[in-house]
């Protein structure tokens, strides 16, 4: 079992999360929001590996530019 840490919602979220999972896969809120947070990071992780760096895009453009592209 790994270690896990409590988080306080609003109980207006908890509410609603609480009424999206009844009849879903999800047995609490607790495993909907670990979920969500997990797919959440793994997109902007995976999105931050796709941009380029300010120096990469410039040789971009001036490449793109000098093919008449832009």
């Amino acid at each position: 079992m790994t270690n896990s840490r409590s988080v306080e919602l609003p109980e207006s979220l908890f509410n609603r999360v609480e009424a999206r999972i009844k009849g879903s896969k999800f047995a609490s809120v607790s495993d909907y929001v670990t979920f969500v947070v997990r797919e959440k990071l793994a997109s902007e992780e995976e999105s931050s590996k796709a941009s380029f760096t300010e120096d990469e895009e410039k040789k971009i453009k001036d490449r793109l530019r000098a093919l008449g592209y832009l």
